[in-house]
């Protein structure tokens, strides 16, 4: 009954309508096998962040150096093995995963906005708003997002929360890109000029109504951008100006590993390994959301 109500060709509400839809773009997005990989990926980190005090099979910041130092994979109640310092590699990457969703959706929540705003506004009014904002978004992308993450990390000084803002200053130019080139070629049509007759003005019309039919791209964009994000952090937690020790930050497990990659590689291995197989699940679910919600794709 649910299904039928759902799909109906005569929806008697708006809300029927918009849940409709989203079961549509559900059913679609689910025939997509590798998507459906990486929404799994995806879903299982964030359940880790969730559970990690009830998944950690130990303390991720307290381990034994007389008795658990740099103990190899498979060992009795040390599945990934332990670190220089005794403590459980498992449960490092467990609680690891909520300084990686936190960057991660902190992140977006900061950097999309600030792109819709800038992408929107210049592609609305254009002429001089246009060249002042799209130049000045031009001198952002000139820089490599690590490279000028790091000059923000430095001047403000290290630690976790001056990360996600640094990514954030880096991040939002695409976004920008995207709602301009989405906004150009929607503010002529007639359905805006209709609005303006009512009388709406600039700022309704922008996020009413043009901020709305450009959120598909940007989502898709962003969700694909996730993998970045993560991998800028994971850079930054490497050089030590991420998160700080003993935070179970991937990066900075790979670099307090990296002296014992010959005879230890699980310690910098596995957090290594994390950060590919949580990355690969961001590109696919990014690549299913892009088929789904492209509204050129051919049906």
């Amino acid at each position: 009954m649910t299904r039928e109500w759902l799909l109906s060709d005569q929806p008697v509400s708006r809300r029927q309508a918009r849940l409709g839809q989203a079961y549509r773009t559900w059913l679609d997005f689910r025939t997509n096998g590798l998507a459906m990989f990486g929404f799994l990926i995806v879903l299982v980190l964030v359940l880790l962040a969730v559970f990690a005090p009830w998944l950690a099979p130990h303390d991720p910041l307290q381990g034994d150096l007389n008795t658990t130092r740099l103990l190899p994979p498979l060992t009795e109640g040390y599945w990934l093995g332990t670190d220089d310092q005794g403590r459980d590699i498992l449960s490092r990457l467990i609680y690891g995963s909520r300084i990686t969703l936190a960057v991660v959706a902190l992140v977006a929540v900061i950097a999309t906005p600030v792109g819709l705003l800038v992408g929107t506004t210049a592609g609305y009014f254009g002429g001089w708003v246009d060249t002042v904002l799209m130049r000045f978004t031009d001198i952002v992308l000139a820089f490599p997002k690590l490279i000028l993450a790091l000059a923000f990390v430095a001047a403000l000084g290290p630690g976790i929360e001056n990360a996600i803002i640094a990514i954030s200053i880096t991040a939002w130019p695409p976004y920008a890109r995207l709602a301009r080139a989405e906004t150009l070629t929607i503010r002529n049509s007639d359905f805006i000029a209709a609005t303006k007759l009512q009388g709406a003005s600039s700022a309704r019309i922008i996020w009413k109504h043009i901020v709305p039919l450009c959120m598909s791209s940007v989502i898709v964009r962003v969700t694909l951008d996730m993998a970045g994000i993560i991998l800028t952090a994971a850079g930054l937690g490497f050089l030590g100006l991420g998160a700080q020790p003993p935070q179970p930050e991937w990066g900075a497990m790979i670099a307090g590993g990296r002296n014992f990659l010959v005879d230890y590689w699980w310690v910098a291995t596995m957090p290594g390994l994390a950060i590919f197989i949580v990355s690969l699940g961001f590109n696919l679910l990014g690549d299913g959301l892009r088929d789904v919600l492209d509204p050129k794709r051919q049906k």
